[in-house]
């Protein structure tokens, strides 16, 4: 089978959405299928086979973020020559639609995996916030709902997509996680690396600093934390646009001698980062499904989350973690407990493993693999596309 893929974020940008397309395209690609990559160009990028870079500008608001200008003469000719099975988009705008826009001129089944809550990130829009969150929430269901399938991280996100008004098919599929590649990391030189002591408990966050990440929820928790654990530390590691205002306040708090900003890490690195940790912490309110909470899990890391979203689904509570409500007392609580009870934290790291492979990159892969082929056979019926 052969997929055409359209994503607004491709490498050497790392995020969820390109963790999700790389991790089921090597596990399809493995079967015999050929994925093909439309995606916007960025700055040292080398050429790949079957990916096509469009030319592409900086965006506003993220430098490390590219966002293409949708035209190409070559693309038609790209795509007849490819002759796709199936296009598969990975965001409703610029790529995303121009996506749709083949899809539906080539008669093909069109597939939309829903990453992000796009109405929760207005806040980089710098004016009309109110009716621009309101205009991009409509948008977005209104493209739903062109699509043959939309596939949501997790059950919470395809209910709220139905309640919201989607109108077409919505399925529930996590991002698989490649537990390979978060296991066997080099924590101890990690830790050597930034000075932190081999038995001092570490607290882990890993993603974007972005507002909507709730960081800040974050270094203002630890400063409580920090005053009933000694010798603790939050190690935040990745990058994005508030990175230097979140070391701000960790300045003005008092925490900035223990919160530590590593800045991006290579994708082969970042299992160094959670074997250093002890916890994994996120307070973000607008997951659609935590994959960095997978990740930690698939590396033994028992979570401690704000209740919100898609996280909710992936945190089984008291099991492999704690979901607390938006308090940073009850926040602080959860992490303390489990740093003072060695034989519950065993117990929530052994869990962790366990519920990893519950999310495995292979179990995943095979229920896309089956929306895919059904979608073809109903196509060839004549039944979409």
């Amino acid at each position: 089978m052969r997929v055409g893929v359209f994503t607004d974020s491709y490498r050497p940008y790392m995020s969820g959405v390109v963790r999700s397309i790389e991790t089921f395209r090597a596990e399809l690609e493995a079967e015999g299928f050929s994925f093909f990559i439309f995606a916007p160009n960025y700055p040292g990028a080398q050429p790949e086979e079957r990916v096509f870079r469009f030319r592409s500008l900086p965006a506003p608001t993220n430098p490390e973020f590219t966002l293409a200008v949708p035209f190409s003469r070559q693309l038609g000719g790209a795509l007849k020559n490819i002759e796709p099975d199936i296009i598969h988009v990975h965001s409703p705008f610029i790529l995303g639609w121009l996506g749709a826009r083949w899809a539906r001129r080539l008669g093909i089944p069109l597939v939309f995996t829903y990453h992000t809550l796009y109405e929760e990130y207005v806040h980089y829009f710098p004016l009309l916030q109110a009716v621009a969150r309101e205009v991009t929430r409509k948008y977005t269901i209104g493209f739903c709902s062109r699509c043959d399938l939309v596939l949501a991280p997790t059950a919470a996100i395809r209910e709220y997509l139905l309640q919201s008004g989607v109108q077409t098919r919505v399925e529930s599929l996590p991002t698989g996680i490649d537990l390979a590649s978060f296991q066997g990391g080099d924590g101890q030189g990690f830790r050597r690396r930034y000075g932190i002591g081999l038995d001092e408990p570490v607290l882990l966050y890993v993603g974007r600093m972005g507002k909507e990440k709730n960081i800040g929820f974050l270094l203002r928790t630890f400063r409580g934390i920090r005053e009933r654990v000694e010798g603790v530390w939050l190690v935040l590691v990745g990058g994005g646009p508030a990175k230097e205002e979140l070391a701000a306040e960790a300045e003005k708090l008092g925490v900035a001698d223990r919160a530590l900003f590593t800045g991006p890490v290579p994708p082969e690195r970042v299992k160094d980062c959670y074997a250093a940790g002890n916890i994994f912490v996120i307070s973000s309110l607008t997951e659609t499904q935590g994959l960095v909470v997978g990740e930690a899990k698939a590396a033994g890391l028992p979570a401690v989350a704000v209740r919100a979203q898609g996280v909710s689904e992936m945190v089984n509570e008291g099991v492999d973690g704690f979901l607390t409500p938006l308090e940073e007392t009850a926040f602080a609580a959860k992490v303390c407990e489990l740093l003072s009870n060695a034989s519950l934290y065993q117990v929530m790291k052994g869990n962790a493993l366990t519920q990893a492979e519950e999310i495995a990159a292979p179990r995943m892969a095979q229920r896309l693999k089956a929306f895919y082929q059904e979608l073809c056979t109903i196509n060839r019926s004549g039944g979409v596309g």
